[in-house]
C-alpha cells in the first residue's frame, strides 16, 4: 500500500493540468493512466484542432505549458459565422467592441497534451504509474482508495476522476450521469482550398449534415463533418482524392477546390462517436470530478476543452489553497464549493449547445423554421451576438 494525499486517474489535459495547478503545495500525488508513459509524452496526432479561448491561453502560459508549443503551430480565429440550409444569410460573431483582433487560437490536440505531459511529469511530488488501469476505485469519509490491475493498492485524502466521459471511476463511486448517444459520429480532417478563410471559422448547419470549416495556418481548414454514423464510416473509406472531392461538394465550393492533407502518423481522417454527458454530482466523500468526466460536452460550440481545463483548474486551487493553509483538502466544504462554481459555469453552456443541436439536426417542418427564424432574430440583437461572442472568448 502507498499512501498519497491526492490519487488522480486520469492522464490527459484536465488530469494533467490539475495536477500540474498544485506544484508547489508539498502534496504527494499519484497520476493513474492506463496508457503507457511512451504515448504520454509523444502522443500521435488524432485531426483535432481546439478553440482555446483567451482564458483557456492564459490558464497554459500561467502553467507553463503554452511556452512549450510551437507558435508555428497556432492559428487565430477572427471570426466565426453560422449558416443555415441553403440560407444566403450569415449569423457573424467577431471580437466587435472587446479591443482584442482575434476570439481565440487553434491548436493541434495532441500538440497540448504533448506540452502539459512535458511540464508536468517531472513535477515534484508527482508519481506517474502509465501503463496500468484502476480496477476499482471508493472513497468514504476516511479517505479514498484505488486498486491498479497490476495488483497496487493506493490511498489518498482525495481521489479526482479525469477518466473521460464514460468514466469507469465515476460509475464506481456510485455517481450517476446523463448520458445521450447521439447515433451520429463526426470526421476530421485538414483540407487544403483555393480561396482565403480569412481566419473566419464556418458552422454550417445543412439538412442531413453539419459540416464545419476551421481556418488553419495558410489556405488549409481543418474540415468537420458530422452525419449519421454509416454515413460518417463510409465517407472515412474513401481515398484522399475522393474525399477532398467529397467534401468540396458537401462545402458547396465556397473556398474552391478542396484536397486532403495527410497527418503524420494517421491513415486515414479521425471518426469519433459522438455522446454528451453531464454527471448528476461532481463530487461525492472526498472525491470529485473534472474534465470529461464530470461534462462532456457536444463539440459543436467547441467549448469542451475550454470547461475542463476551467474545472480542473478550479478544483486545483481550491486544493492548493486549503493545503497552503493547512486545511483539510478533501473536506466537504471544498468539494461542495467546486461542485457548485462548476456546475454554475458549465450548465448554461452545456443546456445551450444541446439545445442548438437540437434545433438545427431537426428534419421536420417546424424546426426548419424556426431555425431560420432564430438566426435572424439573433441578428437584430447586438447585446445577444456580442454577449456570445464574450462567451465564445472567455468562459
Amino acid at each position: 500500500m502507498t499512501r498519497y494525499d491526492v490519487i488522480v486517474v486520469g492522464g490527459g489535459p484536465a488530469g494533467l493540468a490539475f495536477a500540474r495547478s498544485l506544484a508547489g503545495t508539498g502534496l504527494k500525488l499519484a497520476l493513474v493512466e492506463r496508457q503507457p508513459r511512451t504515448v504520454l509524452a509523444e502522443p500521435g496526432c488524432d485531426g483535432r484542432e481546439i478553440a482555446l479561448t483567451h482564458r483557456s491561453e492564459a490558464s497554459l502560459k500561467a502553467l507553463g505549458a503554452w511556452q512549450a508549443i510551437d507558435p508555428a503551430e497556432t492559428s487565430p480565429l477572427r471570426e466565426a459565422r453560422v449558416l443555415n440550409a441553403g440560407s444566403p444569410f450569415a449569423l457573424a460573431f467577431d471580437t466587435g467592441g472587446t479591443g482584442e483582433d482575434r476570439l481565440g487560437q487553434l491548436v493541434p490536440n495532441h500538440l497540448i497534451r504533448r506540452a502539459l505531459f512535458a511540464v508536468t511529469h517531472a513535477q515534484p511530488g508527482v508519481d506517474l504509474l502509465a501503463g496500468t488501469a484502476v480496477s476499482s476505485a471508493r472513497a468514504s469519509r476516511e479517505g479514498a482508495v484505488a486498486e491498479l490491475a497490476d495488483g497496487r493498492r493506493l490511498e489518498a485524502r482525495l481521489l479526482v476522476a479525469a477518466d473521460s466521459r464514460f468514466s469507469a471511476v465515476r460509475e464506481q463511486l456510485g455517481i450517476a450521469a446523463e448520458v445521450n448517444r447521439t447515433g451520429r459520429a463526426m470526421m476530421v480532417c485538414r483540407v487544403a482550398h483555393e480561396r482565403d478563410h480569412e481566419g473566419i471559422a464556418t458552422e454550417w448547419f445543412d439538412y442531413g449534415q453539419t459540416i464545419a470549416m476551421l481556418p488553419l495556418r495558410g489556405r488549409m481548414s481543418s474540415a468537420v463533418l458530422t452525419l449519421d454514423a454509416a454515413g460518417i464510416e463510409a465517407l472515412a473509406a474513401l481515398d484522399a482524392e475522393a474525399l477532398g472531392a467529397e467534401i468540396t461538394r458537401r462545402f458547396q465550393s465556397r473556398l474552391g477546390r478542396m484536397t486532403v492533407v495527410p497527418q503524420p502518423g494517421m491513415a486515414g481522417p479521425g471518426v469519433y462517436p459522438l455522446a454528451t454527458t453531464y454527471a448528476r454530482h461532481f463530487a461525492a466523500e472526498r472525491a470529485a470530478l473534472i474534465g470529461d468526466a464530470a461534462v462532456g460536452m457536444h463539440p459543436v460550440t467547441a467549448h469542451g476543452f475550454n470547461l475542463g481545463l476551467a474545472g480542473a483548474l478550479r478544483l486545483g486551487g481550491l486544493v492548493a489553497d486549503a493545503a497552503r493553509h493547512g486545511r483539510d483538502i478533501g473536506s466537504p466544504w471544498l468539494l461542495r464549493r467546486y461542485e457548485a462554481a462548476h456546475r454554475f459555469a458549465s450548465r448554461p453552456i452545456y443546456a445551450g449547445t444541446n439545445a442548438i443541436v437540437g434545433l438545427y439536426t431537426a428534419e421536420h417542418p417546424a424546426a426548419k423554421a424556426a431555425r431560420h427564424v432564430a438566426l435572424r432574430a439573433a441578428q437584430r440583437l447586438p447585446r445577444l451576438r456580442h454577449g456570445v461572442s464574450r462567451m465564445l472568448m472567455k468562459p
